[in-house]
């Protein structure tokens, strides 16, 4: 009896420890599916970080390429600008020097005309007196 006691005790006991056992592989098992999604979901995110990243660096070297695009394009309109302001700085100074041409021409247009006027007058009147004469 004693040792059918025992041998009872000895069922319980076990019996009580696989069901410690049981449960604790059912919590561990729970935790590690936990841990399982956790680290899915994990490398989930990286793998999207990294699509993003990869694409932010495509249009950062996209946006780089049309700056130094643009850059050019700025560079060669300040090039033409430059000549245009020279063409137009000397097209303003030939411009000046032919107004000052033209006024001089002017001028000795009015001084042949007045001469002309006194010269037919001074003829109208010797024609005058010989006329008169």
């Amino acid at each position: 009896m004693i040792e059918e006691a025992v041998k009872n005790r000895i069922i319980l006991i076990v019996s009580t420890l696989c069901l410690i056992f049981f449960f604790w592989a059912i919590g561990a098992h729970s935790e590690i599916g936990k841990y399982k999604k956790n680290m899915q979901d994990e490398i989930r995110k990286r793998i999207e970080m990294e699509e993003q990243n990869t694409n932010f660096l495509k249009e950062k070297s996209n946006f780089v390429e049309s700056i130094k695009q643009l850059t050019a394009q700025l560079e060669e309109e300040k090039a033409v600008n430059q000549a245009t302001k020279k063409a137009l700085v000397e097209e303003q100074l030939m411009n000046d020097s032919l107004k000052q041409e033209v006024e001089k021409e002017a001028r000795l247009k009015q001084v042949i005309e007045e001469d002309l006027k006194e010269a037919l007058m001074k003829d109208s009147q010797k024609q005058k007196k010989q006329g008169s004469r």
